[in-house]
């Protein structure tokens, strides 16, 4: 109710393949987004929970019903302007919504999914610090202290630089924190990287019929240096700076084919292959640890992809990737791909938020 361009909407779906049709910006990638919000407490596409209220209303609410082997399980959360948020399982509030991280896992492949590969760090980190937080709640709960007390610490270097007066003791209290929780962070990225990088590899040369060599590197300033030694020695660059410069909140992770960097030298269908072969990856390795499927869904990827890899993607589809999400402008297009692979599906029709089954 009120989420995004949806007044009101009551859906059932397919426990298999499920295809929203409609022009752009009818509002099929919205719907796809309340399951996504429905399942990580935020909107994949959005900033903040505000930008998905309705136009003219002042609050909004989604909830849904998760199948699982326990039993059916409804999820809801509702937002009102100026209030906090509130996410409820079984009409019970969590105390903190990193309480339901993991419990009901999506993979969403979109067409911005290709900013993973182009734009910095920030969004490679983002990816992979998503999938762990899922299988690991520990982790979760160690970034986001982490987060925390490196907010704090950048706050005192913006101080202590325009009062031109720092106090090194507070600082180091900081220090112990940032750490403490890095290391622990840096090690399950680490170990994480080798466990996904297997994984990933079969993917892609699924994808691309074994043509193509490539690699994934996750890389940290903490494989060569001391964290303790590197924050002392940086003091006097970070006061400058009003920010932290060292720790694992600048790692990184490094694509690329043959011995060439993805970003600089692949070209965009290099780039599609490499995008869908990490879902896929990070698709399976939910699956592994969490012993069932997350639910895919898959915003207009067709219109991105050429025949080859729409061809390779449909044959993993035909095997059953679980329950799937499928978005397309160009609904003919759609019914021809699933019935070329022979899998039935229920196909919805989105117009301006009004959605009903499709009519054939």
């Amino acid at each position: 109710m009120n989420f995004k361009n949806y007044e009101e909407a009551n859906l059932q779906f397919s426990s298999r393949i499920n295809v929203l049709v409609g022009k752009n910006g009818s509002g099929k990638t919205n719907l796809l987004d309340a399951i996504y919000y429905l399942s990580l407490t935020k909107s994949a596409f959005s900033s903040s929970d505000n930008q998905c209220i309705l136009h003219g209303q002042s609050y909004f609410m989604v909830k849904g019903k998760f199948e699982t082997d326990l039993g059916a399980k409804e999820i809801a959360s509702s937002v009102q302007m100026g209030s906090k948020k509130v996410f409820l399982e079984e009409s019970v509030p969590y105390d903190k919504l990193s309480e339901h991280i993991g419990k009901y896992p999506v993979v969403l492949i979109a067409p911005d999914d290709v900013d993973l590969v182009k734009e910095g760090s920030e969004s490679r980190r983002k990816f992979f610090d998503s999938i762990i937080s899922q299988i690991d709640k520990r982790y979760l709960e160690d970034l986001m202290q982490y987060n925390h007390a490196l907010k704090q610490r950048n706050s005192l270097l913006k101080m202590f630089s325009e009062r031109g007066n720092p106090d090194w003791l507070v600082l180091e209290s900081f220090d112990h924190v940032l750490v403490s929780l890095g290391k622990s962070i840096f090690e399950k990225r680490n170990a994480f990287a080798k466990e996904f990088l297997p994984v990933f590899t079969k993917f892609f040369r699924f994808i691309v019929q074994d043509n193509e060599e490539t690699d994934l590197e996750y890389t940290s300033e903490l494989k060569t240096k001391d964290f303790a030694k590197e924050l002392v020695a940086a003091r006097q660059k970070d006061l400058v700076l009003q920010r932290t410069s060292f720790g694992v909140h600048r790692d990184d992770y490094l694509f690329s084919l043959g011995t060439s960097d993805l970003k600089k030298l692949g070209s965009q269908g290099q780039q599609k292959s490499f995008i869908i072969a990490l879902k896929l990856a990070q698709f399976e390795i939910i699956k592994q640890h969490k012993g069932y499927k997350p639910i895919l869904l898959l915003d207009d990827i067709f219109d991105k992809l050429d025949d080859f890899r729409i061809d390779r993607l449909l044959e993993l589809i035909k095997v059953d990737l679980g329950q799937l999400f499928i978005s397309d402008a160009r609904p003919e297009r759609t019914k021809g791909l699933l019935e070329r692979i022979k899998v039935p599906a229920v196909v919805f029709s989105v117009n301006k938020g009004k959605v009903s089954q499709y009519e054939q």
